[in-house]
């Protein structure tokens, strides 16, 4: 039996039981008992991980007070809880949120599908867009012409190529945060950096503090590394973090990291203002917990008047508490695997060390493909053709759905490349599974949530417009119908041209 890794108050519980919505009654139908209506209602913040699992809940008369009901309302509440799976108690421990056994349903993957597939399915489970040319190719080009000095050595370099090191370094200083090369690593990809992070800070049964939700794939390789994923909700309609709950997670559940996406935030698209950002640096400075910041969708602002707030680096320049991970995989390719971690110096000689049991070094030619760019300027004009690409998208898959899907809920970001889409009451993991039936591919809700959460959610990504995104709306509404009515027969998906 799982122990609990942090807490609610009474008082937080019951504000977050009050606000949740009315559900209007249908003709003849009863109101439920007043213990029934209270275990519903925590249920429903469990599976929308707006209470995380494994969260202490409060003692039964505290809650009672709160709410102004009786013990007994709050004791049977908490029994009917019990026996459906959702609450988890031991004596002289208290009682802490679970999620069934076997729920939800198998969830839908994020792994691309191969091209020849494309076609007669259209694959939102990857946010990814196609490589912007033709600056790919010209940094191909010129990483070939950059190349045959370093063929003649032994093309081993863990911390990474010294120019890259060096521009990297020059890019965070522009940005207002003085950064040396020695504070730079170039990793493959963002995943890479994560996974080293990781394993030099959290060995197998630490903990890690999370965004809930969270990026699907961060999670699995936190899982696989065996680390104790600690999940803290986000605040809602795109508010950025809940830094109270963050700080009493520091506080009561003394995680050895924290990890966190600032900007635009995959999968909910939320942007942490600055205000945000100081205290969250202070609170993990207080606790002693090591943030991993991802940056990953930074430069992907998609709409003219945004205002970017400053780095959450720059409220720890050193890097002694604050690690900075950034990639060319969002904002220019996902086939160009190169990532790079910004930290304090000790730190950065502590991850190229443990390269020579991991990866050795990032490859030469691809960090030359991104030198260029970043040199010669053809970054910004690249990353610009994407933010356009991704606006676009962006607009057309949301009219899309709005018209299609007048019933699912969601608020549009002003950045990055995911919608995260409440699925009007249906399963998630439903839908992904009847969407692959009529030829559209998403993954559901709970791939981003820690242990089952977020059941009632679909993430879309920006990454289909025009007529494409249409049809891709078309066919979950389709799949929403077949969950609905409980259909199980299957409609034969229609081909479409890009």
């Amino acid at each position: 039996m799982a122990q609990w890794t942090s807490a609610v108050g009474a008082v937080q519980l019951a504000r977050q039981l009050n606000s949740q919505q009315e559900r209007p009654a249908g003709p003849g139908s009863r109101r439920p008992p007043a213990y029934r209506a209270l275990a519903d209602g925590i249920r429903l913040l469990v599976l929308e991980g707006r209470v995380p699992v494994a969260a202490r809940l409060p003692a039964e008369r505290e809650l009672a007070l709160a709410l102004s009901v009786s013990r007994t309302t709050v004791a049977a509440a908490y029994e009917a809880l019990r026996t459906e799976g959702f609450l988890e108690s031991r004596r002289g421990a208290g009682s802490w949120t679970a999620v069934p056994a076997g729920n939800p349903l198998p969830a839908r993957g994020l792994e691309p599908l191969p091209p020849e597939a494309l076609g007669s399915v259209i694959d939102l489970g990857t946010a990814a867009l196609p490589a912007p040319e033709p600056w790919l190719t010209r940094a191909v080009r010129g990483a070939l012409e950059e190349l045959p000095p370093y063929a003649h050595t032994h093309g081993d370099y863990p911390a990474g190529l010294p120019a890259l090191r060096a521009l990297l370094a020059d890019r965070y200083t522009a940005r207002g945060i003085p950064t040396m090369p020695e504070q730079i690593m170039v990793t493959t990809g963002a995943m890479g950096a994560i996974d080293a992070i990781c394993h030099l800070f959290a060995p197998r049964g630490e903990r890690i503090a999370v965004e809930s939700p969270s990026y699907a794939n961060i999670l699995q390789l936190m899982r696989e590394a065996g680390a104790r994923l600690v999940p803290v909700a986000m605040a809602e309609e795109l508010a950025g973090w809940d830094v109270d709950r963050w700080r009493q997670v520091l506080r009561d559940a003394a995680p050895r990291l924290g990890y966190v996406v600032a900007d635009f935030h995959n999968p909910t698209g939320a942007l942490a203002d600055e205000d945000q950002r100081r205290r969250l640096v202070d609170a993990a400075r207080a606790a002693g917990t090591v943030l991993v910041v991802d940056e990953t969708m930074s430069e992907l602002h998609l709409d003219a008047d945004v205002e970017m707030p400053r780095p959450v680096c720059g409220f720890d320049p050193a890097g002694s508490t604050v690690i900075t991970v950034g990639s060319a995989s969002k904002a220019f390719w996902a086939g160009l695997r190169i990532g790079w971690v910004r930290a304090a110096p000790d730190v950065i000689r502590s991850l190229v060390a443990a390269r020579a049991y991991a990866d050795l070094g990032t490859p030469v030619l691809e960090q030359l493909a991104v030198n260029w760019l970043m040199s010669t300027g053809g970054w910004e004009e690249a990353v610009g053709v994407r933010r356009a690409q991704a606006r676009d998208n962006r607009d057309a898959l949301v009219a899309a759905l709005r018209r299609e899907l007048p019933d699912w809920g969601f608020a549009v970001p002003r950045g990055g490349l995911t919608l995260w889409v409440r699925t009007g009451g249906l399963s998630g993991s439903r839908i992904a599974e009847a969407g692959e039936r009529v030829g559209v591919r998403v993954p559901s809700g709970p791939r981003f949530g820690v242990d089952g959460a977020f059941e009632g959610y679909v993430r879309l990504p920006f990454t289909v417009g025009g007529a494409v995104a249409d049809e891709a709306a078309a066919r979950l509404a389709t799949a929403a119908h077949l969950v609905r009515t409980g259909t199980s027969g299957t409609a034969e998906p229609r081909t479409y041209v890009a």
